[in-house]
């Protein structure tokens, strides 16, 4: 007897159609064998379904048994296979062949070639959480499959998906009561996008950071163009809760992108138990104690990065210097191209990682620079342990002072500007580069001949920038990113011609270049 039911394969953060298929003899020998590619955790899946079957009072055949999961040619990883197999299993037993056509509430009951299954399974019949559910959903839909079978901690994440009906169960019992008829199907009901975005809400204002109104503007220009920041000062000026309050100054996440970043969280099995989707902008900030691989991306079956993980938002490096040579050298590439490649010897996958990255440090371990000619050295040699091909692809570097006391202890007074008002700013700003260019590509990724075109200089400002790239040694890169801020910085004082005083903030901001 044979059994075909529908699973999928998790590759990135795709998901891919996969048919796991039962051939039971009962006349031959009891072996049971798994076929196509498995891993370890897939090997193992028999006896974690000979358990929760056996528990939840159905029968494991005794007979051989081969479970074999195409297409072949792809390895097939995790506990996601638990629950297909399990129905498969029940299916060549003949459990669904005498299900009725409608429920006793008069709902249509699913059927097996119909549906996609996916689920751990515990020993007592219970359906675990996976990873991928939203990719497999998505995965359904574009097959032309009619329902999805999830556990129940998945379907919010995988009702996000229009067209299929998601089902989330808690047992294998509840499958078989569904596929039999003895249960009405209880569809998720599908998520309402644009009500949840609207809800979102960013957790700091800055208006609760006294001071730093210098650090605020760069901030508001890397908001309105897209632009890499990196801070630097002494500890304990705010950098940290600066760089976790610019996600309120970004514009709100559209229904494309909330969908595209949960796809990423829900491959990675990052998202929270019960959450559907990531309504605001992510903000990653990975230890300085973290590899390349939890950065980048990798490991033997790749997995997307802390720079995947921040896609569409903001990746956070505080301590920048701190950080290995080599994991700082990884994003380079990242940060010229917006997505990351990892090659094994099996093939590739790319994860997207477009992120603006946010860095803070300190002018040297200690946290401060002592005067005079020591604390010039050290500080020397603090820095030098950053790239000039890193710093280059850095847009702006502004300097955090100390906040005075008298900032610190007012009590009445102007707070300072707020998250609403740079947020306004920036927004206007987008929308005239918008009406410009196109919302597709922000200043930030402006190419040369782009430049040329969208951002004309007077001759004062174009003398200006000449200077500065002879006196300073400037690297090409840095003189297109000075290009890129400056037409940022007119766009904020709706200027279509870049002028010397955009130019001179603009180079202002290439607080650490030197040449290498």
């Amino acid at each position: 007897m044979l059994s075909r039911v529908r699973s999928y394969i998790l590759q990135g953060i795709d998901a891919l159609a996969c048919e796991v298929e039962i051939d039971f003899d009962l006349k031959d020998m009891d072996k049971q064998t798994v076929v196509g590619l498995p891993d370890a955790a897939v090997k193992e899946s028999l006896e974690r379904v000979r358990s929760a079957l056996t528990n939840s009072g159905y029968a494991f055949p005794a007979g051989r048994t081969v479970v074999n999961l195409a297409p072949a040619d792809l390895r097939k990883e995790g506990p996601l296979y638990d629950l297909p197999i399990a129905v498969g299993l029940l299916d060549v037993q003949g459990v669904f062949e005498r299900a009725p056509d409608l429920t006793p509430g008069g709902s249509p009951t699913p059927r097996i070639e119909s549906s996609v299954f996916a689920g751990e399974l515990a020993l007592d019949g219970r359906v675990r959480p996976i990873k991928g559910a939203l990719a497999a959903t998505s995965m359904a839909a574009e097959c032309g499959r009619r329902t999805v079978i999830l556990p129940a901690e998945n379907a919010p994440e995988a009702a996000v998906v229009r067209g299929v009906e998601v089902i989330g169960v808690r047992t294998l019992a509840e499958v078989v009561g569904l596929y039999t008829g003895s249960l009405e199907p209880q569809p998720f009901p599908p998520a309402d996008i644009e009500s949840m975005l609207q809800a979102s809400e960013a957790p700091i204002d800055f208006a609760e950071v006294r001071g730093q109104e210098s650090v605020k503007r760069a901030i508001v220009i890397a908001a309105a163009g897209g632009h890499n920041l990196l801070m630097l000062g002494p500890a304990g000026t705010g950098k940290t809760m600066m760089a976790k309050a610019l996600p309120g100054v970004l514009p709100p996440l559209t229904p494309e992108e909330a969908v595209e970043i949960t796809r990423i969280y829900s491959a990675a099995g990052a998202l929270r138990p019960g959450q559907g989707l990531i309504t605001a902008r992510p903000v990653r900030s990975p230890h300085h104690t973290a590899s390349s691989p939890a950065v980048v991306g990798g490991g033997i079956v790749p997995r997307p990065g802390e720079i995947s993980l921040a896609h569409r938002g903001v990746l956070f490096l505080d301590e920048l210097p701190e950080f290995p040579r080599p994991v700082l050298e990884t994003l380079r590439q990242p940060l010229e191209d917006h997505c990351v490649t990892i090659a094994r010897a099996h093939g590739s996958i790319r994860f997207p990682a477009s992120f603006m990255l946010v860095a803070a440090m300190n002018p040297t371990p200690k946290g401060s620079v002592e005067p005079g000619e020591v604390g010039r050295r050290a500080m020397e040699r603090y820095l030098s342990r950053l790239s000039g091909p890193l710093l280059d692809r850095i847009d702006l570097h502004v300097e955090a002072p100390a906040v005075p006391w008298a900032q610190l202890s007012a009590r009445h007074g102007s707070p300072g500007t707020s998250s609403a008002e740079m947020r306004e700013k920036a927004a206007k700003a987008r929308d005239i580069a918008a009406a410009r260019q196109g919302r597709a590509t922000p200043n930030a990724r402006l190419r040369g001949r782009q430049l040329d075109e969208f951002a004309p200089m007077d001759d004062d400002a174009n003398r200006l920038l000449g200077h500065a790239i002879t006196e300073l040694k400037l690297s090409a890169r840095a003189y297109d990113k000075i290009r890129r801020v400056s037409r940022t910085i007119a766009d904020l004082e709706g200027t279509e011609t870049l002028r010397v005083d955009h130019v001179a903030e603009a180079v202002q901001y290439r607080l650490l270049d030197r040449q290498v």
